[in-house]
């Protein structure tokens, strides 16, 4: 599976964050179906010590941000409904682009989905290869 064209900034600002990348796609299978997640980490700090998510990193290029939010919020649902069976202590993120958090994903529909789907986000700013908010 080809990679996002951010991923690896996402996986530098996850570092940075005192993350520990550990697995580069996580793969996992449920049944006969296999999956591949963009980034498995733990957090080793004292205060968050065993902490661990996964990570499906998402650009929002295409012309299309409705069709780019159609997939990445298909897949999170599956990759969420996999880890519930195969590893329940993981939480599962989508990485998008702090720009397209700030503009689509303040539509109240995407806001409505969001919420109604518990999908838990973090943003990031590609540039500087940090992470500006977890939500």
């Amino acid at each position: 599976m080809a990679k996002d064209r951010f991923h690896n900034a996402v996986r530098t600002a996850l570092e940075k964050d005192g993350w520990t990348i550990t697995a580069d796609p996580y793969e996992l299978s449920v049944g006969e179906v296999d999956f591949e997640i963009d980034l498995a980490a733990e957090m080793l700090a004292a205060e968050r010590a065993g902490e661990k998510i996964a990570v499906e990193i998402k650009s929002f290029i295409s012309r299309s941000a409705v069709s780019d939010f159609h997939t990445a919020l298909g897949q999170c649902i599956n990759y969420q409904f996999a880890l519930e069976e195969v590893d329940p202590q993981r939480v599962l993120y989508l990485a998008i682009p702090d720009i397209i958090y700030q503009s689509f994903f303040q539509r109240r529909f995407v806001r409505s989905v969001i919420e109604r789907t518990q999908l838990k986000l973090l943003t990031y700013d590609e540039t500087e290869e940090v992470i500006q908010q977890w939500l």
